[in-house]
């Protein structure tokens, strides 16, 4: 029989305290006029209060009921009542929520926005199709395994900060209430060795396509036109990293100029650069123009309008047949440009490559541009390149000053 009785419970709600009803079951009323009823229990040891609702909505009865119900819950049949709720709560968080909340939450206090950006759209990629509309409290280790297993040996690296982000949006979610256990540890089932196997150790660089074998390629990837073709296309012709292009939009685009200025956030250095853009590059440009998306201002969306991810680009390659790296292409640039004679410093500047030696960088300013009247090295260097790649005959040799205008007459 218990202590209370609901007229002492009635009396209770106006003076705060905590009121003893018998085997665990308790008012407790606070200052502010809130009033709730738990019940304690111990449970392997371990004392656990289990909240029943409001004193003002569940009569003294309605709670005596609960309690007893929860009470053979943990003691006859041995369930773990808070961490049964804590996955009910959770069943209302998706990971994709949690990921963007801890995102949105913390992204302020990070080194860059690139970092911030780059945070979220790795998971983007690579654990939101899979994990996306998940429960957090769902989640196990096998599940995240079957995220990183077609990327763990493709691109180790990626693989690993991706493996850390989603552990960490677990153990955000274990923190909010939204998941009853902490990630699964890297240091077991997610250790390499363990429940993945061991990364491969690669010294070589990326693998990159000899030179001489470009405008075959260049031609075979023309004859099927897509967003991630063109995307790959337009990436050879300029030198650009997969990033710069997969986010570029058309107000980069001075086509009139004939230039192509990415801003700093989708730089890797932060700072913005400006790439001339070759006949073959602007030929490129009108066919992604011409299937421009209405509602994107993307230059090549992917399949939900927003920016493609970097395994696009490498998927075209492999639907090829071809085993090298999407950023290989700039090394089989760098080749292909050392063998024709321009100058390292104009290479280093079209790749947008930091200048080593602090005293250059301090004195070599010049972007390699030129004037509209007189185009620079830079500008040569590409109307070059992209001849080159489309097997047309090259109307500029290293170190001269033809007009660009003049490279459409090739």
């Amino acid at each position: 029989m218990g202590k209370l009785t609901a007229v002492a419970v009635k009396a209770a709600l106006a003076n705060p305290g905590t009121y003893q009803d018998g085997d665990g079951l308790f008012l407790k009323v606070d200052k502010r006029g809130g009033a709730s009823w738990t019940l304690r229990l111990q449970r392997d040891g371990k004392r656990q209060d289990i909240g029943l609702g409001s004193a003002k909505l569940f009569t003294l009865a309605q709670v005596r009921e609960k309690a007893g119900e929860l009470r053979k819950a943990v003691k006859v049949d041995r369930r773990d009542i808070l961490a049964e709720r804590k996955d009910e709560a959770s069943a209302k968080v998706t990971f994709r929520e949690a990921a963007r909340q801890y995102h949105a939450e913390n992204e302020a206090g990070w080194k860059s926005e690139i970092y911030a950006r780059q945070w979220l759209s790795s998971l983007e990629n690579y654990a939101f199709p899979k994990l996306g509309d998940e429960q957090t409290g769902a989640i196990v280790a096998a599940d995240i395994i079957n995220v990183l297993t077609p990327i763990w040996q493709e691109i180790p690296e990626t693989a690993r900060q991706v493996r850390n982000r989603i552990c960490t949006v677990l153990d955000y979610a274990h923190a909010k209430g939204w998941r009853s256990r902490e990630a699964p540890s890297g240091n077991s089932s997610l250790k390499a060795g363990r429940g993945l196997p061991r990364q491969l150790k690669k010294t070589e660089n990326r693998k990159a396509m000899p030179y001489a074998a470009l405008p075959g390629f260049i031609t075979a990837l023309q004859r099927k036109p897509s967003y991630s073709r063109l995307a790959l296309e337009l990436l050879i012709l300029t030198g650009a990293r997969s990033q710069e292009v997969r986010l570029a939009t058309w107000d980069e685009l001075d086509i009139e100029a004939r230039l192509w200025t990415v801003p700093a956030d989708h730089m890797k250095r932060g700072k913005s650069h400006i790439v001339p853009l070759s006949d073959a590059a602007l030929e490129v440009i009108a066919k992604a123009h011409a299937f421009k998306l209405p509602d994107t201002d993307v230059i090549f969306p992917g399949a939900s309008g927003k920016n493609m991810s970097d395994m696009t680009l490498l998927k075209v390659l492999r639907d090829m047949a071809e085993p090298f790296h999407v950023h290989g292409f700039r090394s089989t640039f760098t080749d292909w440009a050392a063998n024709e004679g321009f100058p390292d410093a104009v290479v280093e500047a079209a790749l947008a490559h930091k200048t080593p030696d602090a005293v250059q960088a301090a004195y070599r300013r010049t972007t390699y541009l030129g004037t509209e009247d007189k185009p620079g090295a830079r500008v040569n260097l590409m109307g070059a390149w992209g001849h080159y790649c489309l097997g047309r005959e090259a109307v500029t040799k290293a170190g001269e000053g033809t007009d660009v205008g003049e490279t459409s007459k090739s």
